[in-house]
């Protein structure tokens, strides 16, 4: 394990998995969606069915499963104090769940109070965690990348709420706003502050980890959080002074961080010291390529910005980020961490090591590399369906399945935690 660890501070078990549990289940909302709505909700990225599906990965998966990461994450990785962690997760995450539905619900239904009440849930849910979580990140005291990467990001999360929340209430009280510059900024700080940046920050940690990579370069690791925020901002700047032309040129370096932070983590990947693939290393890698694509398709639409005039463009984009890079990352990253919290936690029950099942044991892993296979299959499909209609159909289906998969087998990693903590609680009462 990894030295630094401070097993000590580590949540209750039920503070992540009531995020980890809940993730799944909007991916498979969101497969459903597209396999009632069909392929014209992929015409354009402003359809109702289209902002329904991005929010449901968004703010359901993402934030559901990113959030219950960092509960165990601040604390054991970076020795932050997060105060009361059940008391503070028991009143976010019903918070988070009501603000994605409503949300959601909203889009689908335009329905202004559903809109409203999504505001209120997302900036009282989020506030009070962005609270606790930065007042736990400044106060440690540890050092390094990792740290000041997730600081940037909790910031990012921030900004991007309050930004939803403007175009959210915008919609509902039918404010006179500049909608579309500011939808480009919020989906800059969503995905870029937010997301990427969060998963650069535990993958500075995680990935020599678990998957026995070296480390990433210092001088990497120092630049490329500060360098994403500046873009971030730079871009947001560009959009609300309306200066069009320069914020689509500025997709371009941003564009090359993307496949920079992607290239490093596969040139990793292939020089690591053992060679055993499992589902978290293949995700990581199918997460990294869609990375790639993501890049190599935003840097062609800054260089030609008429590529981008057909509305399915940036479809195509969010296509690649959201089901491509977040849903793999996360999924990868889960089928880590379960294990690990199971391990943990049994080995705190006071049996003897050896008593402590190993880690391989609390998932099949046949069951995680089955539902992998089924991921990338879904996320082909999703793919062609932005350029194939007819495909759409079939592909929320199987998105529906994989997601359900991956459900179910994080229901069988918080089963076997049950199985073995009782069969451990048994033995030791016996001696």
């Amino acid at each position: 394990m990894h030295p630094n660890l401070s097993f000590d501070q580590a949540p209750p078990i039920s503070v992540p998995y009531r995020f980890f549990l809940a993730a799944p289940w909007f991916g498979v909302l969101a497969g459903l969606l597209l396999a009632w709505t069909g392929g014209d909700a992929l015409a354009s990225r402003w359809t109702p069915e289209a902002l329904a599906l991005a929010h449901l990965i968004a703010v359901g998966f993402m934030l559901q499963a990113m959030s219950g990461a960092m509960f165990q994450f601040i604390p054991v990785a970076v020795g932050g104090n997060v105060w009361r962690p059940s008391v503070v997760a028991n009143f976010v995450q019903p918070l988070l769940l009501l603000g994605a539905l409503s949300l959601v619900a909203g889009f689908l239904f335009s329905a202004p109070v559903l809109f409203s009440a999504a505001v209120a849930a997302f900036l009282l849910g989020v506030g009070v965690f962005v609270t606790v979580v930065l007042l736990a990140l400044w106060r440690t005291p540890a050092t390094g990348m990792t740290l000041w990467t997730m600081r940037i990001a909790v910031a990012g999360l921030a900004i991007a709420v309050l930004l939803g929340s403007l175009l959210a209430e915008g919609l509902a009280r039918g404010l006179s706003l500049p909608l579309i510059e500011l939808a480009n900024v919020h989906l800059a700080w969503g995905l870029g502050g937010w997301g990427l940046m969060l998963v650069a920050a535990v993958s500075y940690f995680v990935v020599p980890m678990f998957q026995l990579t070296h480390p990433y370069p210092l001088r990497f690791a120092r630049g490329f959080g500060p360098l994403l925020l500046l873009l971030v901002t730079i871009w947001s700047a560009l959009w609300l002074g309306d200066d069009l032309r320069r914020a689509q040129a500025m997709g371009f370096p941003l564009a090359l961080l993307c496949a920079a932070f992607a290239a490093m983590t596969l040139w990793l990947q292939h020089t690591r010291r053992r060679k055993i693939d499992d589902a978290t290393s293949l995700y990581f890698r199918v997460a990294m390529i869609a990375l790639l694509a993501f890049a190599a398709s935003g840097a062609a639409m800054a260089i030609r910005p008429e590529l981008s005039d057909d509305p399915r463009a940036s479809v195509w984009l969010g296509m690649l980020a959201l089901p491509g890079v977040f849903v793999s990352t996360i999924s990868g990253m889960m089928y880590k961490i379960t294990p690990f919290l199971n391990w943990l936690h049994l080995q705190r029950l006071g049996a003897p090591i050896s008593a402590v099942p190993n880690m391989k044991m609390m998932i099949p892993g046949t069951a995680m590399t089955v539902q992998f296979r089924l991921h990338v299959l879904a996320l082909v499909l999703l793919l062609a369906a932005v350029w194939l209609p007819a495909l759409a159909r079939v592909a929320g289906l199987f998105f529906a399945v994989s997601c359900f998969w991956l459900g179910w087998n994080l229901i069988l990693a918080m089963n076997s935690y049950r199985r073995f903590r009782d069969q451990i609680r048994a033995s030791v009462s016996r001696c």
